[in-house]
């Protein structure tokens, strides 16, 4: 709130149809703005570069004042400061010592997100004073931090007792009504109690958004008794906006009785108290949300009109494109059903239209002709320590050449550390243990090798175990590939697959072990990594043995190629022809038409593209068609880096969340329609290429490093986000998760 003291500065939204913002933002108009940087006007002054709530690059004069240590806030310093010519600000900043906490930068991330939530949809309104009014932030910063304009009035804490009935209703009113704006933002306050709620003699204002949850998530502990509701204090369940509702009625109660309660259910007394009668029979009072009214039938039985009845912020900008993805979805599920061009496999032989997971030799059928016996991997038990190996598949598409490879003892092979290749023979070993451990870390030779090309192998499980799923990963250079795949990998390192019921193991231990410490620690301890090199003979990456259920374990190899050889027709792409599942790599600073992205394009050196990615493109007219003339691999598009939008809202709405704990195929179709519709809207059509032409195609926000780099390093290092939830939609449409059916033509 301001200072009545001090003057109004002017505003871009004022006019003769539109009243003044009684609480106007600080931006780029405000006469103390400093367009260049310079030598501050007197030796106390530095100067401070911030981003507004609309993401504008401001620069201003600054003056600091004393630190002090805000209470229920570890980690972080408060203090005043004094912009320009007088104008007051609270500052919130991450202390260099707290930054070791990983936790820490995500809380204050947390936090300016849904500060920035409740400007954008309620800082224009009156009823918007109920809420601290953000002025700038930076996360960024050596010491990330948030900006806030100074709270006016007193803690309820020091009303206790002095406030009549009028009073009290209206607080309770008012409250009630903040946690009904911020329901319908899915966001949960967490933190309404006496020492942190404000009271002017006409308006409540809550204190910062310091402890604030989405909606659905896991409750984290946080708050006390009585304020705090007994489920959001023990962590229990999901957090829901009718926790902020238990702290309303305890507030209630406080400042009716002068005394606060116990905080387990309803108050002993409650029933002396005829004021409260009502709400105590709405179940205001029961320690269970689910139990308690929603905050628009509390503010129905106080007598509070709801602002949001008038259809507030109602208008959706992107509501047009949501419903051009129906469109979309139902263009594709005709073309799926309809006849087919002239040779077109039957419905049900595709594997796009097949009700089960239809076998990798299928491929095999259509371009060499196999033989149905080679159709049966999934047979195939995985060798274990104690036993004799099992009798491999007959044959396994090498996914390097596209030619069938049949397993050979003879073409048995070690790779030492400077990569020479030693014939393994195992023939005269005669324990099983010592045999099967072996295979384990050995590689077979791909007998197709013809002179001129270069000699390469499979790790043997490959093709001893179950049905191979090979994954590409596609985009330009410098989209951010090989962070996202590493922080892919890193996730299922730290047992990320293992909530959905899948288990993981290296499909080479020494491959894998060099990707960890070469790619993955690299990134984890927030050094960036180089870039792909090109390649003259298309490798995959890494490689894991991934099962569920007991199972037979199923191979899965990614592919991470540079992007100048994805965008060439040549010979080193021709392996995508039998690649089984594509992740699309988007990049927001080539797509999107946001001005707030310029700062950063200028910065790298990156240049926004009308035409798409050329990478895109190229693989897409590669790869097979299908029934309808739509690709026939199921597709992901990743939206990478979302952090660098992480405030509009339909990426707010994802990328604040964590992945939920099981498999959800409305929250992946909801994902994908927003994902589509802010695409839509900010990009030209040529960036949703992937989802045109991929009959089955999931879109997701993903941030693989969480910030950008600064020379060769991450300053507050790599933090990702939902960077699985690609990866297990292709794991759900091929099969491989449990509880997700295979995919039976278009499901999403």
């Amino acid at each position: 709130m301001t200072d009545p003291n001090q003057p109004n500065p002017p505003h871009h939204g004022e006019g003769p149809d539109r009243p003044a913002d009684p609480y106007p933002p600080i931006d780029p108009d405000h006469p103390d703005h400093l367009r260049e940087p310079g030598t501050p006007t007197h030796p106390y002054y530095q100067e401070l570069e911030f981003l507004t709530h609309e993401e504008v690059p401001v620069r201003f004069a600054v003056r600091y004042g004393e630190d002090h240590r805000p209470p229920g806030r570890p980690g972080v310093l408060a203090r005043r400061a004094t912009l320009g010519a007088g104008w007051s600000v609270l500052q919130y900043r991450l202390t260099a010592s707290a930054q070791d906490d990983p936790r820490a930068h995500g809380l204050l991330e947390r936090e300016v997100a849904a500060a920035i939530a409740v400007e954008r949809r309620y800082g224009q309104q009156k009823f918007g004073a109920v809420f601290p009014r953000i002025v700038g932030h930076d996360l960024t910063a050596a010491e990330p931090f948030v900006l806030y304009r100074p709270p006016t009035g007193r803690p309820l804490s020091e009303w206790a007792g002095r406030l009549g009935a009028e009073d009290q209703e209206r607080i309770t009113g008012q409250l009630a009504m903040a946690g009904r704006l911020l329901a319908d933002l899915d966001l949960v306050h967490r933190a309404v109690a006496p020492d942190t709620v404000r009271w002017d003699g006409s308006r409540v204002r809550l204190c910062e958004p310091y402890a604030a949850q989405r909606a659905g998530e896991a409750r984290e502990p946080f708050g006390a008794a009585p304020w705090a509701s007994p489920e959001q204090r023990a962590g229990r369940g999901a957090a829901d906006p009718r926790d902020d509702l238990w702290s309303v009625a305890q507030i209630a109660y406080y400042l009716l009785s002068g005394r606060p309660d116990r905080g387990d259910g309803p108050p002993a007394d409650l029933a002396d108290y005829r004021r409260l009668a009502a709400l105590a029979q709405s179940g205001l009072y029961s320690p269970h949300a689910a139990e308690r009214p929603p905050a628009a039938d509390l503010m129905r039985l106080l007598h509070v009109p709801d602002p949001l009845a008038t259809g507030i912020g109602a208008a959706d900008p992107l509501g047009r494109w949501r419903a051009e993805y129906d469109l979309q979805i139902a263009r594709k599920r005709a073309l799926l059903e309809g006849p087919g061009p002239v040779g077109a496999p039957p419905p049900g032989a595709d594997r796009a239209s097949a009700g089960t997971r239809v076998p990798r030799t299928s491929f095999l059928d259509r371009i060499f002709g196999g033989g149905q016996e080679a159709a049966r991997p999934d047979t195939v038990p995985e060798p274990t320590p104690g036993a004799a190996p099992a009798p491999p598949s007959p044959s396994r598409m090498c996914p390097h050449c596209l030619l069938p490879v049949a397993y050979d003892e003879r073409l048995l092979v070690t790779i030492d550390a400077k990569g020479n290749r030693i014939p393994l023979d195992l023939s005269a070993e005669r324990r099983p243990g010592h045999v099967a451990d072996a295979l384990r870390k050995a590689y077979h030779l791909c007998p197709h090798t013809v002179d001129g090309d270069e000699e390469h192998e499979l790790p043997v499980p490959y093709l001893t175990t179950g049905e191979p799923l090979s994954v590409a990963l596609v985009g330009s250079s410098s989209v951010g590939k090989t962070h996202l795949l590493a922080a892919m990998l890193g996730e299922v390192e730290l047992g990320g697959l293992e909530p959905y019921g899948l288990k993981c193991r290296p499909l080479n231990p020494d491959a894998h072990r060099t990707y960890l410490r070469e790619r993955v620690q690299s990134l984890q301890q927030g050094r960036q990594l180089g870039r792909t090199g090109q390649q003259t003979f298309a490798r995959f990456a890494d490689g894991l043995l991934v099962s569920a259920g007991g199972a037979t374990p199923r191979p899965v190899v990614f592919f991470d190629l540079a992007g100048e050889d994805l965008a060439q027709d040549g010979e080193v792409g021709r392996f995508l022809m039998g690649v089984d599942a594509f992740v699309f790599v988007l990049d927001p600073l080539r797509a999107l038409r946001l001005s707030s992205l310029d700062p950063v394009r200028a910065q790298s050196g990156l240049r926004r593209r009308d035409l798409g990615d050329e990478a895109f493109t190229t693989v897409l007219n590669r790869i097979p068609r299908q029934r309808g003339g739509l690709v026939a691999a199921p597709a992901a598009l990743a939206v990478n880096k979302s952090d660098l939008v992480r405030f509009e809202p339909a990426v707010d709405r994802w990328l604040a969340r964590s992945l939920p704990g099981r498999h959800d195929p409305a929250a992946v179709r909801d994902e994908s329609r927003d994902a589509y519709a802010f695409l839509a809207h900010h990009a030209s059509a040529a960036w949703l290429k992937p989802f045109d032409d991929c009959a089955d195609c999931t879109l997701h926000f993903v941030a693989a490093t969480g910030g950008q780099a600064r020379g060769d390093r991450f300053p507050h290092g790599a933090r990702p986000r939902r960077v699985l939830a690609p990866l297990l939609s292709l794991f759900a449409m091929c099969g491989l998760l449990p509880g997700a059916e295979p995919r039976e033509g278009i499901v999403r």
